[in-house]
């Protein structure tokens, strides 16, 4: 088995695969050079592509497909893969087969001919590694970096050879200095435009994921943000990022090898920076590519809408040190560690000292100047570039990217487009999550391009077309995706979901229901809150992914839980937007929490989560001005759920639930009406929810008609 490999639409590698092992020559990115032929093990490319799995993996396959032919196939390993399409290039044609549940994401292209192996695709956020035998590029994604946008546009550089000029310490204004590295394309041209990424993570280990940037004709620019790796000064999570952004981009428009148009790449932090440099409003940022992008902090993390993230820590004890070290987050004490009080003092429990931004974050309770002055979304009037955003519907800073398209659209800002999938925060990386699996079309082998091409458009002046489709969103159930020229879709329309009961809707044995059609008057619910005792949120710390889809099934036969359910559908509901609570709801405590999911219950019984949002009652009105609550005084409650795209199957059931904790996402609310960093008791709650005319709770669904 001879196959050629590909990274990004770069000929990288010829490797040999026989009975012995993997041998492979492989070329230099930065020279162009090739070495010689030599045999390897596991892992050999940049982005992870585990080559040591495709001999066992085409032998197993060809087991498994010599017993069955069916669309689906099970490998003795576990693996499923489903028939995903065809691929052609007029002359060849194979069949892909796509990894549906299992590991790791490496896809297969058999000749329709004789079924032989071809192909291999991996699939990551990065982009699309390709394995494919000489002569059959032209069914893989390789074929996509043939035609666009080099055959339309001949004028445009070509994959080449790479100047790494290595690590120059740029200083910003109160003369602390960031490292920061450069790579300059070999192409001949005195100066390029410039793609910056900015990172908390190491930029020796960003950048040279991103060099085919380079060898497109880019100065790639990547910078370890302040206090982190080899950069000067004190890591304070987003403190800095607007003026050391500014400060960068400055620098970088000056330099004799830039043309003085920049763009900006990265997810989650470094999506969170690139905001944070345009709201500078620095003229040399010409555009973004922003992928998963944190939000603003009392909108995301690590406040969002008042409570204090438990899921935030693992990252904060990742990045504890000056060099990011995950390891952190593996702990077997994570439940002992986020049930002790108070909760300002868990870092010095659980790392043997305190975190300062840790420290600054718990002496401001409220929205104040500190946090507004870390809020990029405050300072929208300031932003207007092209953006290209990417974010999945179980992404945990979802709503950041959320935030970002409507601070542009409602400033009529052009040149925005989006794209959801079906993903968490380690987006276009699996097409099944915590045993939810979702189509073959799941993953997407152009998200790299599509980078590529974006910055074509707004750093040279391509006009390649590639702002339009305006978004393109997956919607799950059908696992099919769509376009729209907006978000929420031009079908759609808010229609309330009314929660009803006889007041008894405590767990899923209850008689919660859901109806289009208000309530008279109904009986409130109610159930008691121990912070002591919070209904979990089915995560995994050691994962950090706290918005994952999961099975809450069991964890509805709690009595702290309002369960709501519909009537088996007749026929497919589709929502697609942003999904709203309108909860009227009372508390003998000052100060409470409300949490509000949405779940799609199949026909088997089990309740897939699909969003949900909890909020602090002290904040519902105005988080820098919060009202503790009068006792047993029903409050009305506006709650913005992450958006989603579902389409309720027919004999589906749409679920809500209510109640006050998320145990594990965020540290229960303790009742008092006191600074929860320092509090140390606790006390139970008396909850209800109101189902009476002029407060009839319910949710706004965004139905697709």
């Amino acid at each position: 088995m001879e196959f050629k490999y590909y990274e990004h639409g770069v000929y990288l590698g010829d490797f040999r695969f026989d009975n012995i092992g993997v041998h492979a020559r492989r070329r230099n990115v930065l020279d162009g050079s090739w070495g010689e032929e030599s045999e390897i093990t596991g892992t050999a490319s940049g982005d992870g592509f585990p080559f040591s799995e495709v001999i066992p993996l085409s032998r197993a396959f060809y087991m498994s497909m010599r017993e069955s032919r069916a669309r689906e196939t099970v490998l003795p390993d576990g693996r499923i893969y489903e028939i995903y399409k065809k691929m052609s290039d007029g002359k060849k044609s194979v069949t892909v087969w796509a990894l549906v549940s299992g590991g790791p994401m490496l896809d297969l292209a058999v000749d329709d001919e004789n079924g032989e192996l071809r192909a291999v695709f991996w699939t990551g956020k990065n982009g699309t590694a390709v394995l494919v035998e000489d002569g059959w590029e032209g069914v893989t994604p390789v074929a996509l970096w043939d035609d666009e946008p080099f055959a339309r546009f001949p004028s445009l550089p070509r994959a080449g050879a790479v100047c790494h000029r290595g690590t120059e310490f740029v200083s910003m204004r109160d003369g602390v200095r960031l490292a920061t590295e450069i790579w300059l394309p070999l192409d001949g041209a005195a100066k390029h435009p410039a793609v910056l990424m900015r990172t908390p993570y190491n930029r020796l280990i960003g950048g040279p994921r991103m060099i085919y940037l380079a060898q497109r004709g880019y100065a790639l620019v990547c910078q370890d943000v302040r206090g982190r790796d080899d950069s000067e000064g004190e890591f304070m999570p987003a403190v800095n990022e607007a003026r050391d952004g500014e400060d960068t981009l400055e620098w970088l428009a000056s330099q004799p090898w830039c043309d003085g148009s920049v763009g900006m790449i990265g997810g989650s932090y470094l999506g969170r920076v690139q905001w944070q440099a345009a709201s500078t409003g620095h003229p040399a940022l010409k555009c973004l590519v922003s992928q998963v992008t944190a939000g603003g902090p009392f909108v995301d993390t690590p406040r969002p809408e008042g409570t204090y993230s438990t899921g935030f820590f693992a990252w904060m004890f990742m990045m504890s040190e000056r060099r990011a070290d995950s390891g952190k987050m593996a702990r077997n004490d994570w439940r002992e560690l986020l049930a002790s009080r108070p909760l300002r003092g868990i870092p010095e429990r659980a790392l043997g000292r305190k975190l300062s931004f840790w420290e600054e974050w718990v002496n401001h309770p409220d929205y104040d100047e500190f946090w507004e002055s870390v809020d990029w979304a405050a300072s929208g009037d300031k932003i207007d570039l092209p953006a290209l955003l990417i974010s999945g519907w179980y992404d945990d800073d979802g709503m950041g990217t959320l935030e970002a398209w409507e601070m542009n659209k409602s400033r009529g800002r052009k040149n925005q487009r989006m794209i959801l999938g079906p993903w968490f925060h380690n987006y276009n990386t699996t097409r099944c999550i915590h045993g939810v699996r979702f189509g073959p079309n799941a993953l997407r082998y152009d998200l790299d391009l599509l980078a590529l091409r974006w910055f074509e458009r707004f750093l040279r002046g391509v006009k390649n077309g590639v702002e339009s489709p305006v978004v393109e969103y997956y919607a799950v159930g059908e696992n099919e995706w769509k376009e729209s020229a907006s978000w929420p879709p031009e079908n759609a329309r808010a229609k309330p979901l009314y929660l009803h009961s006889g007041g008894r809707a405590n767990s899923s044995s209850g008689d919660g229901s859901l109806s289009f059609d208000a309530p008279n008057s109904e009986p409130d619910d109610t159930y008691l809150y121990d912070p002591d005792d919070p209904a979990p949120q089915i995560i995994d710390m050691a994962e950090n992914e706290m918005a994952v889809p999961e099975n809450y099934r069991e964890v509805e036969a709690r009595s702290d839980i309002l369960v709501y359910t519909s009537a088996p559908l007749d026929s497919p509901v589709e929502v697609a937007g942003t999904v709203t609570a309108v909860l009227y709801a009372a508390s003998d405590a000052p100060d409470t929490d409300w949490l509000v999911r949405l779940t799609d219950v199949d026909l088997n019984g089990d309740s897939i989560r699909l969003t949900d949002r909890i909020v602090q009652a002290r904040y519902r009105a105005s988080r820098s001005k919060p009202e503790l609550l009068t006792p047993g005084e029903t409050a009305r409650y506006e709650i913005r759920l992450p958006h989603i795209a579902n389409t309720f199957l027919k004999g589906h059931r749409i679920r809500v639930h209510v109640t006050s904790s998320a145990g594990n996402l965020t540290f229960p609310n303790p009742n008092t009406g006191r600074d929860i960093s320092s509090e140390t008791e606790v006390r139970t709650a008396r909850q209800s929810v109101s189902h009476r005319n002029g407060a009839a709770s319910c949710l706004i669904l965004p139905v697709c008609e």
